[in-house]
């Protein structure tokens, strides 16, 4: 006999409750087991393909894992070191760049920038913060034991995580489905599907195109003579699974930054804009209708909250766990919203009337 929905309530509420909890007692110590899972959630449907072909399901993991640490050594080697130099090149000259903003702004507006103005305090403010706290922090980060010791345990252990459960997904996967409350199994897995495909095509798609697009932006504006083209490149993929903000920022940052290297050689500063433009344009019509989809149940909006909220409250985990709930959330609300509009409370207890003449 099934529970009664009060019953049922108390228990999901406390599984709901526990997973908080552990969120925020835990979340370092998750942090690598989250990322791997992560990964092994993004490659499962790679070691499916290779074990159609014919690939034993070790034999598909084995050769992802081989391949994923050729693409790592690969960006150690040559990515890696540069865009840590550029980043501290970055901080390091942000307060010249200020100077010379200030430069021209006095030229262009002298009265904007006297001495006791505001907009003059600003800038010097801000130039002396990047050079003081943002070299400052990077150095700390990069040179702190503790740091040190952290980012050698993801290296370590996330890939351990990430072998074992690509190894292991479709068992994992097959033992979560026995476990299922038996009333509510078909309900459960026709949820877990929804959200799965809004995951796949978020996560999965997405997550290509933040690499094909930042990949592209930082090739191009090194190409193009940018001195901080793999910086910008780097901040404009990351971000990019928020429409319109990864070009938004990213162009700003670029156009910006090359005002000050190429003021005068307007040739080039159009270049640099028509990499935004051109990147912008493969997005929109190439790679996200292709790879994620033209809907994917995650509004902007909804996802900007689930990052912020998630992010305050839990730290580094919350914000790589925010999406995925997002999206559970969503297909949840959905199915809630569903299952009122074909009840009693929305159409109300007076009977549909028949049509005239029946």
């Amino acid at each position: 006999m099934a529970h009664p929905v009060k019953d049922q309530l108390k228990y999901w509420g406390i599984a709901t409750a526990v997973f908080l909890l552990a969120m925020w007692y835990l979340g370092d110590v998750m942090l690598p087991f989250v990322l791997g899972g992560a990964i092994a959630y993004f490659l499962d449907p790679v070691a499916d393909r290779l074990e159609r072909m014919g690939c034993s399901r070790a034999l598909a993991t084995t050769i992802i894992t081989l391949m994923a640490v050729v693409i790592f050594i690969v960006m150690v080697l040559l990515v890696v070191p540069t865009l840590i130099n550029q980043s501290i090149s970055l901080f390091n000259i942000a307060p010249q760049l200020f100077s010379d903003l200030r430069a021209f702004l006095s030229e262009r507006f002298p009265q904007a920038l006297d001495e006791g103005s505001t907009l003059h305090q600003s800038l010097l403010s801000i130039g002396e913060t990047i050079q003081s706290k943002g070299g400052e922090l990077l150095s700390t980060v990069l040179s702190s034991a503790s740091s040190i010791i952290n980012i050698l345990v993801l290296f370590l252990i996330v890939p351990v995580v990430a072998f074992y459960m690509l190894l292991d997904w479709d068992k994992m996967t097959s033992r979560i489905d026995t476990l299922l409350p038996r009333d509510h199994a078909p309900t459960v897995r026709m949820l877990a599907k929804q959200i799965d495909e809004t995951l796949a095509a978020f996560i999965r798609g997405m997550g290509t195109v933040c690499l094909i697009l930042g990949t592209y932006y930082a090739i191009a504006l090194m190409l193009v003579g940018l001195q901080f083209g793999l910086v910008v490149g780097f901040i404009a993929g990351l971000i990019t699974f928020i429409p319109y903000v990864g070009a938004l920022v990213g162009g700003s940052l670029a156009i910006g930054l090359g005002l000050f290297q190429f003021w005068g050689d307007w040739v080039s500063l159009g270049l640099v804009a028509g990499v935004f433009i051109i990147g912008q344009v493969m997005e929109g019509n190439v790679l996200t209708p292709k790879l994620v989809g033209s809907s994917v149940g995650l509004h902007p909006v909804w996802l900007l909250l689930s990052l912020s909220v998630f992010g305050s409250v839990f730290g580094f985990v919350g914000m790589l766990v925010a999406v995925p709930v997002a999206a559970a959330l969503g297909v949840v609300m959905r199915f809630f919203v569903g299952q009122y509009m074909g009840s009693r409370l929305y159409s109300g207890l007076e009977a549909p009337k028949d049509n005239a003449g029946e």
